[in-house]
């Protein structure tokens, strides 16, 4: 091969450090990629990078992150694309795929406060700085005497905006923080019973042309199939639901053996209203209980529940 296979990402810290692992993996697992100049990191800015007055909600839902990096896929500058699983939108354009889902970091959510204290802990009245809805609801359901403010950017700009004082905690995704190194300044980190995380947080999945076989045999060496049942599973809980980051869902798909055990949630953005499901079976049937779970759930929402 001659050809560079180009890798294209967003140019946030947490994305490049993704995208430099998925390189690092390639010329593991290829020896004639190991090669200077054979793999290319390709950097796009995307909507979502560029718009951070407003929640993702607000100025349009997840595909923000994404929309570039698949146009760049599209019209060939770039062979594959890189992505946080948590930021793919239920439905790919035509003509494109998820080809490669690289091993799960934690998925659980982590927590800062300038104090060090705990989210129990905060005096009624702190402020919580979060870029989606279902943390909200969340912590609104545990704590509706704190007040949540959105807070967007990149990992080290929410971080700074703590130290500044605009807010007086924080919560990011573990899985970020240990990808970039950062995982000793988190004040604690969420048990999943205590506050679910997004679907297909922690994932890394890589997006590739269909018709694009060269590209496909490079990538699937990396696939990790333990992390496919799961967040397949949590994806098509996402697909039953119709949902997007306008609505407060969280999943989260565990594997013991060859059992797998979906857990979801549905809630109003003032978390006063929750709606939970759970399913287990066996893991090559994680399509079916994520659509199950999806259904039972959507059918106890009072009319309206979504957001438009």
């Amino acid at each position: 091969m001659t050809t560079p296979l180009r890798i294209g990402t967003r140019g946030s810290p947490l994305a490049l450090a993704q995208a430099h692992e998925t390189r690092d993996r390639l010329a593991a697992a290829h020896p004639e990629l190991a090669a200077p100049g054979m793999i290319e990191i390709v950097v796009f800015k995307t909507t979502g990078d560029r718009i951070l007055d407003r929640t993702l909600a607000e100025a349009g839902g997840k595909g923000l992150f994404t929309k570039e990096l698949e146009e760049a896929l599209m019209d060939g500058r770039a062979d594959l694309a890189v992505h946080s699983m948590k930021d793919v939108p239920t439905w790919l354009p035509d003509g494109l795929e998820i080809a490669c889902l690289l091993p799960r970091e934690d998925p659980r959510d982590a927590f800062f406060s300038r104090t060090g204290a705990g989210l129990d802990a905060l005096p009624a009245g702190s402020v919580i700085g979060t870029a989606g809805l279902r943390r909200q609801a969340q912590i609104l359901e545990r704590r509706p005497d704190l007040t949540v403010v959105p807070l967007r950017g990149n990992v080290q700009t929410r971080l700074s905006k703590l130290e500044a004082g605009e807010v007086d905690a924080t919560l990011l995704a573990l899985a970020g923080l240990r990808r970039l190194g950062m995982s000793h300044l988190l004040t604690a980190v969420f048990e999943p019973e205590e506050m679910l995380p997004a679907v297909a947080q922690g994932a890394i999945g890589i997006e590739i042309r269909s018709g694009d076989g060269r590209t496909r045999g490079y990538v699937q060496a990396l696939h990790c199939p333990a992390t496919a049942a799961r967040v397949t599973a949590e994806r098509a809980l996402l697909a039953a639901l119709d949902g997007s980051c306008r609505t407060p869902i969280a999943a989260l798909a565990r594997l013991d053996g060859d059992t797998l055990t979906l857990d979801a949630k549905v809630l109003s953005t003032d978390g006063r209203q929750v709606f939970r499901a759970r399913r287990t079976g066996p893991a090559d049937e994680g399509v079916a209980m994520g659509a199950d779970a999806g259904a039972e759930i959507k059918a106890q929402l009072p009319p309206g529940f979504f957001l438009p």
